[in-house]
């Protein structure tokens, strides 16, 4: 009997990852879920990432403490940057600088420790905010150097960047993860969440969020502020 496929998952807590983490187990993989505590404004996302991890019976969960707040340059880790409530133009001010390769970064070498095969990001280039680190060209460019960098991609142990949800749109991506079982009311997905856990109904992820349930015909389990 061959032994499972491991997976490493990049796990935020949001629509996305849990959908992803779910298409990843559907795959047949045992996964290892990993978050991170970067600075952002709220953690409700991370105790959304640790329940779907318990519901959804990962083989690890671990969550990793960074201050990327530290470094600034972005209104989900700078409180006195205002999150914008409107659509923006260019890339908003929401993006993390490199936010991505970090994550991607620290779970290759968490990959190569658990000699896992894969990696699993929910980024998506079509439902989102413009942001560079979500497009099909990086993820390309970050699984050459994974497997340039690393013990394992040199002795011939190539490691795959899985992005099962790249070319799906936000409604695609809802239908797939009901399929596979996702309870898309653990997710939590909104910018500025408040200290009662509801959702602002405003941000671009509040509604890209709204619009998906709204075009996929499926109740949006969200608890939003009432204004």
């Amino acid at each position: 009997m061959q032994p499972k496929r491991k997976a490493v998952v990049l796990l935020s807590g949001g629509l996305d990852s849990a959908t992803c983490l779910a298409l990843a187990k559907q795959q047949g993989y045992e996964c290892y879920a990993l978050s991170f505590d970067y600075g952002q404004r709220h953690i409700g996302e991370l105790a959304a990432a640790a329940n779907i991890a318990t519901l959804m019976q990962v083989a690890m969960h671990r969550i990793i403490k960074m201050d990327l707040g530290g470094i600034g340059g972005s209104a989900l880790t700078d409180a006195s940057l205002t999150i914008p409530e409107q659509e923006s133009v260019g890339i908003p001010i929401t993006y993390v600088p490199a936010r991505n390769s970090i994550f991607l970064a620290f779970a290759l070498a968490w990959a190569e420790v658990l000699q896992a095969q894969a990696i699993f990001i929910g980024v998506n280039a079509l439902d989102y905010s413009g942001y560079p680190d979500c497009r099909p060209a990086f993820i390309e460019a970050f699984q050459h150097m994974a497997n340039l960098a690393t013990k394992a991609g040199v002795e011939g142990n190539a490691l795959k960047i899985e992005a099962p949800l790249l070319a799906m749109d936000k409604a695609g991506i809802i239908k797939a993860g009901i399929a596979a079982g996702v309870d898309y009311a653990m997710t939590v997905s909104c910018y500025q969440l408040n200290d009662k856990n509801e959702a602002c109904g405003r941000c671009d992820s509040c509604r890209f969020r709204r619009k998906g349930f709204l075009e996929a015909a499926v109740t949006d389990p969200t608890r939003y502020v009432t204004y």
